[in-house]
Order: structure tokens, then C-alpha cells, then sequence
């Protein structure tokens, strides 16, 4: 009699296809991954665009741009902007009086808490995975990922008070205007700029630009928080240098993009911009058109980019 083989795969070739699968699999995974990030990118453009063109409704109805943060704790942008994407209710549910007085009105005070615990998604980077359930520990306030640009050199240093205006100059960099400030205060007034004082272009300076948002008690993306509402260009897009915190506690290094305390003359705040798309951020221009910044744009450009009287010829970036 004829013997019959059994059909069926040997342990050999059985292992020899689960070798090739897994082979094939990390293959994959990396253009996976690379495609997500590219949606996530996408996402975070489209986001920032819309934050661009609030800015650009609110200067239509004003006659300006927002003020970028009343001193430290009295409001920044977000809360201007906030009707112009489609956050009527919050806007009128936020109380701007008693500023720089009673504490009840600060951001973090029982006036304001209902719209500053809220998220604006518009405002977030879907790159950035922070646990959009935590705040930090001493409050709920949310924090964000979009900031505006407060010029090239640092802003507010505690020597000369804290609602002074930007640094005038910073090691060999001049300050040369900037659409945005920290500024304000009983007897200050803040500042707020039109499209016509930007006399480098409107698409020669930048407006809006990303921030990561701290881990734990780091504040950085805190942008409902006059110190965190803004970046500046000294430091280039996510550089290895740290960030400038006014103290210890809201500077948490581990986690976080590097940083050390400061706020003196010869350390005023500097906040870089930062995202967690490799290679660079997104960054918004004032003529509203959005670009992808480089990390390894040359830094004189990337300064320059932020100056709105500077009259400097900006390069290809």
C-alpha cells in the first residue's frame, strides 16, 4: 500500500513565515508612525491657522490685535480671541474688571475659573500627548500649545518690575518691536498693536508660533498665564538651551524641555518655541499664512522674523 503524507505546514516553515511576517511588520510600523505624525502635523497646522485667522477677526472689529497679556494674571489673548472660535458663551462668562487688585479676578480666581479650567481644542496640537484629564496640582487651569510672539530678546525681568516692558537688549541682540507683550498694570498702560505698526510685513513677522505644554507643575503652554501666553525668538524652535521661568516651582526640567530660574537683568524670561513634530513647529505669520519652521533655520533669520520695525531683508526660511 501506497502511504499517504499528511498536508500541513513543518514546524520549520511554520517559524520560517512567522520570522517573515514579523520582518515585514517592523517594516511597516515606521511608515505607520510617520504617517500618524503627518496627520497629527496636518491637524496642528489647521489649528493654528484657525487661532491666526481669530486674530485676524479680532483686529477686523478693534482696529487691532489683542493685548497679549494684561501683566501676569488678568487675562492674555486666549480670552479675546475666544469669540472668534466659536467660544461666545466662555467669552461673555469671563470677567476682565478689578484687574491688578483683587485676586477673585486673576485667572486662577473663583470669577474666572469656569472658563480657564475649559479646553479649546483649536488651541491644542494633537502631537503633543499630554493627559489632557491633569492640570497642575494646585489648580485646574488648563494649558495649550499655541503662544504669541513677544519679540527677539527675553520679556519681564524682576529687577525693573514685572510689568516692564520688553528687554532692550539681550547679550548682542537689539529688541526691535514685536506685535505682542507682557505689559500692564494700575498705572501702566498695556499695548496693544495694529497691522500698520508692523512695518517689516505683515508676512515678514511672525504672530503665533507652538509651545509644548509642561508635565506636572511646569508651566510652560500655561497660556491663560501672561508668562507662558508668549514666546520669544532668542532661543531658536526647540532648542537644547533652557527656557527662563520666573522660579523653581513652575521650572520642572525632568519631563519637560529644559529651563532654569531667572527674571533678572541679565537672565529676563525667554521662552523658546517648542513642539513634539520632529524637525520643528508650525508657526503662523501675521498675514495669516502658516509655515513649518526648521529646527535648523539660522538663527538671525528666525530673530528677525519676530521684529516688527527691525527693516531687516528676511532670507528664505
Amino acid at each position: 500500500m501506497q502511504s499517504q503524507r499528511k498536508s500541513g505546514f513543518t514546524l520549520v516553515e511554520l517559524l520560517v513565515v512567522i520570522a517573515i511576517i514579523g520582518i515585514l511588520i517592523s517594516m511597516l510600523l515606521p511608515a505607520v508612525q510617520a504617517a500618524r505624525e503627518a496627520a497629527r502635523r496636518i491637524q496642528c497646522s489647521n489649528n493654528i491657522k484657525q487661532v491666526a485667522l481669530a486674530m485676524h477677526g479680532y483686529h477686523t472689529t478693534h482696529g487691532r490685535l489683542p493685548v497679549g497679556a494684561y501683566g501676569c494674571c488678568w487675562g492674555t489673548w486666549m480670552v479675546a480671541v475666544l469669540p472668534y472660535l466659536e467660544h461666545q458663551t466662555l467669552f461673555d462668562m469671563y470677567n476682565p474688571n478689578e484687574k491688578y487688585g483683587d485676586s477673585t479676578y486673576r485667572y486662577c480666581g473663583s470669577e474666572n475659573l469656569p472658563v480657564t479650567t475649559k479646553w479649546i481644542s483649536s488651541c491644542l496640537c494633537p502631537s503633543d500627548g499630554a493627559d489632557r484629564s491633569t492640570c497642575p496640582s494646585w489648580i485646574d487651569v488648563t494649558s495649550h500649545n499655541y503662544a504669541v510672539n513677544y519679540g527677539n530678546t527675553g520679556f519681564v525681568h524682576v529687577e525693573t518690575g514685572f510689568y516692564s516692558d520688553a528687554v532692550s537688549t539681550l547679550g548682542d541682540v537689539t529688541f526691535h518691536g514685536a506685535p505682542f507683550s507682557q505689559r500692564g498694570g494700575p498705572d501702566i498702560e498695556p499695548l496693544a498693536a495694529r497691522f500698520a505698526d508692523i512695518r517689516d510685513r505683515l508676512s515678514n513677522t511672525l504672530m503665533l508660533a507652538e509651545v509644548v505644554q509642561g508635565r506636572g507643575d511646569d508651566l510652560r503652554g500655561f497660556t491663560w498665564w501672561g508668562s507662558a501666553a508668549g514666546f520669544t525668538t532668542y532661543l531658536p524652535p526647540n532648542s537644547s538651551q533652557g527656557d527662563v521661568m520666573y522660579h523653581s516651582s513652575v521650572c520642572i526640567p525632568e519631563g519637560n524641555p529644559p529651563c532654569t530660574a531667572g527674571g533678572t537683568a541679565e537672565q529676563p524670561l525667554t521662552m523658546a518655541s517648542r513642539s513634539k513634530h520632529p524637525g520643528g513647529v508650525n508657526a503662523a505669520l501675521c498675514d495669516g499664512s502658516v509655515r513649518f519652521v526648521s529646527d535648523n533655520v539660522a538663527l538671525d533669520t528666525w530673530r528677525e522674523l519676530s521684529t516688527t520695525c527691525g527693516g531687516e531683508v528676511i532670507r528664505e526660511f
